[in-house]
C-alpha cells in the first residue's frame, strides 16, 4: 500500500464572481516523471455503478458518475449514500459530510470553478430539488446550487472544459445559454449566457443521433478539438473530428482535417468510435483514443494516436499510432512525461493482433502509459481489472486520478476510484 498523501498545497483561487479566476483542467498539468505504479491507500471506494468524471478544487476531489454508495478506505468504515456525486479530502480520504447533493441523473463531466465551486454536467435535470438543466454549478463547502448561473441546457452533456471566463460544453442538446446551439456551445461561466462569438453547425451523423462526445481545449484557450458522430462542421467535411481556432475574436473552424477517422470501424455497433482526447501541457499536440474492433492498421479503431496542433489543411496524418489489437481505449491524459491511456485493453504495441497478442505486443491490462515521442508503451504497468474500462484519467500535481467501473487497481482493492502518486 502507498502511504497516504498527508499534505497538499491548495491552489489560490478567487471567488466565483471574479471573472479572472480559473480552474485547473487536465491539459494544464505537466508532470516531470511517470507516476508511481503503487496507488495511494486513502481514496474512498465507490461500491456500485461507474465513476465517470473527476475534478479537484483546493483539497477537495469531486467524483461524479452513476452510483449510490461510497465508503472511506480502511476497515470498519460505514457505507454512506451519495447520489451520483460526492467529494473527499485528498489529504486524508475523508468523505465530505457537507457536500451531499441529490443529483437525479448521471454526471458525465466535472470541471473546477473558483474557490470550492465546481461545474457538473450530464443527463440530470435537477440538483437538490432545484431545476438546473444538464449543466450546473455547486459549492462544495455548502452544497449550494448556484442559481445565478443559468445555462439552461436542454439535453445531454457528455463533455465540458473551463477556460477563464468561458465554459465549453458538448453533447446532444439543441439549446444552451438562451440560444439555439446543436451539440456544441460556449457559455459565460458566471451567468451561463451563450457566447455569440462561438457558433458552429455540427451536422450529418455517421450513425444514430448527432452528438459531440468529447472536446479538448489547449491551456492557452487557442485551439479546441471536438469529436463525435458528426461528419460535417459548418458544411465542411470533418468525419468524427474537427479543430476550432479560438482566441479573443470570433471562433472559426480550422482548415485542419483528416480522413483517418472516416472509415466504418464497426459502424453497426458504434455511432462513433471516438473516445477520449487531451492536449499536451504545452499545447503542441493532442492525443485521441478510440474503440471499434480489431481491424489492424487499416483503420484507427482501438488505438491511441498523436496529432500535431500547428499544421493546417486537409489530409493530416498522425505522428504515431499505438494499436491495442482489438480492445477499447476510453480515456487519455497527457502530462508531458507520458501519455496515459485507460480502457479495457489487454495489450499495447499490438498492431498485428486480432483479439490476440501479435508480434511485439506487451501486456497492459486496463491502463498503461505511452512514450509521447514514439508512442510505444512505457514500462509502467500497474494493472487493473478490466470491466468496461477507465472512464476518466485526471492529472494533478500530486498524481493521476483514475475513475472506472471495477475494484482492483495496482494489485489492490480500490473501488472504482484510485490515485497513482507522483514522486
Amino acid at each position: 500500500m502507498r502511504p497516504t498523501i498527508a499534505c497538499l498545497t491548495a491552489t489560490a483561487l478567487a471567488v466565483l464572481t471574479v471573472p479572472a479566476a480559473t480552474g485547473t483542467a487536465s491539459a494544464d498539468i505537466s508532470q516531470s516523471a511517470v507516476v508511481s505504479a503503487n496507488p495511494v491507500n486513502n481514496t474512498p471506494h465507490v461500491l456500485d455503478g461507474t465513476v465517470r468524471a473527476i475534478t479537484v478544487v483546493g483539497n477537495w476531489v469531486v467524483v461524479g458518475g452513476n452510483f449510490e454508495e461510497v465508503r472511506e478506505a480502511g476497515s470498519g468504515k460505514k457505507t454512506v449514500k451519495r447520489h451520483n456525486l460526492f467529494a473527499y479530502d485528498m489529504r486524508n480520504g475523508k468523505i465530505s459530510t457537507a457536500f451531499v447533493p441529490k443529483v437525479d441523473g448521471t454526471v458525465h463531466a466535472l470541471q473546477p470553478g473558483s474557490s470550492d465551486w465546481i461545474y457538473a454536467a450530464g443527463t440530470f435535470t435537477t440538483v437538490n430539488g432545484t431545476k438546473t438543466g444538464t449543466v450546473t454549478a455547486l459549492k462544495v463547502s455548502t452544497n449550494k446550487v448556484h442559481t445565478g448561473f443559468k445555462p439552461n441546457v436542454n439535453y445531454r452533456v457528455y463533455t465540458m472544459v473551463v477556460r477563464g471566463a468561458r465554459l465549453y460544453i458538448g453533447g446532444m442538446f439543441t439549446k444552451a445559454g438562451g440560444k439555439a446551439r446543436t451539440g456544441l456551445a460556449r457559455v459565460d461561466r458566471l451567468t451561463g449566457v451563450a457566447d455569440n462569438a462561438f457558433n458552429f453547425t455540427v451536422a450529418e451523423p455517421r450513425s444514430g443521433d448527432l452528438k459531440v462526445y468529447r472536446l479538448a481545449v489547449d491551456r492557452t484557450d487557442t485551439r479546441m478539438v471536438i469529436n463525435g458522430t458528426f461528419t460535417k462542421v459548418n458544411g465542411e467535411s470533418r468525419p468524427q473530428i474537427a479543430m476550432i481556432n479560438l482566441g479573443k475574436g470570433t471562433a472559426k473552424l480550422s482548415t485542419w482535417s483528416t480522413q483517418r477517422y472516416s472509415t466504418p470501424c464497426n459502424l453497426a455497433a458504434f455511432d462513433t468510435y471516438m473516445r477520449g482526447m487531451d492536449f499536451s501541457p504545452d499545447g503542441k499536440y493532442f492525443v485521441v483514443v478510440t474503440t471499434g474492433g480489431p481491424y489492424g492498421q487499416t483503420q484507427m479503431c482501438d488505438s491511441a494516436a498523436r496529432w500535431e496542433s500547428s499544421p493546417t489543411g486537409s489530409g493530416q496524418k498522425p505522428t504515431w499510432v499505438n494499436w491495442t489489437g482489438g480492445d477499447t481505449l476510453l480515456s487519455t491524459s497527457v502530462t508531458g512525461s507520458a501519455v496515459y491511456v485507460g480502457g479495457h485493453q489487454r495489450w499495447l504495441n499490438n498492431p498485428y493482433g486480432h483479439d490476440s497478442a501479435g508480434p511485439g505486443a506487451v501486456s497492459r491490462p486496463g491502463i498503461g502509459a505511452l512514450d509521447p515521442k514514439t508512442g510505444k508503451a512505457l514500462p509502467w504497468n500497474p494493472t487493473r481489472t478490466l470491466g468496461h474500462g477507465v472512464e476518466t484519467l485526471v492529472a494533478h500535481p500530486k498524481g493521476m486520478l483514475v475513475g472506472s467501473d471495477t475494484d482492483q487497481l495496482g494489485h489492490e482493492y480500490h473501488g472504482r476510484l484510485g490515485m497513482f502518486p507522483t514522486g
